[in-house]
């Protein structure tokens, strides 16, 4: 079988082999990752595409038990869009609500720039 060693696919995803690992017996995967005749995994594109989406998922803070909810919604196969749907229009608002947090320490990070910079920069009028 041709594929990606799990090494190669976790340098690939920016995760460890072990994150791979973990992800698999948590039953985050769509499917058995393919095996090579020696036993070792093999993850083809279509396991790339799938850890990218569980990837963003959880940098976004979705917790492991709602990645594996939608994981198997996904497995379970069409009838169950809607619930998909929801699961992901909550994690949206969740995303959207982290945003909104960092903008505003961003902002205060700002004002703080601001104020040094005038402190540091000598007056623009040649009163320096």
């Amino acid at each position: 079988m041709t594929g990606l060693t799990i090494a190669q696919a976790a340098e690939r995803l920016g995760l460890t082999p072990d994150t791979l690992r973990y992800y698999e017996r948590d039953g985050l995967l769509l499917r058995p990752v393919g095996r090579a005749t020696s036993g070792h995994r093999r993850y083809d594109e279509g396991d790339l595409r799938w850890l990218t989406l569980v990837t963003r998922l959880r940098a976004t803070g979705m917790p492991i038990s709602d990645v594996r909810r939608y994981a198997d919604l996904v497995r379970a196969g069409s009838g169950n869009e809607a619930e998909r749907l929801a699961l992901l229009h909550a994690h949206r608002r969740h995303v959207l609500d982290q945003l909104a947090e960092v903008t505003e320490h961003l902002s205060a990070i700002d004002h703080k720039i601001g104020i040094y910079t005038e402190v540091l920069e000598p007056t623009r009028d040649g009163a320096a």
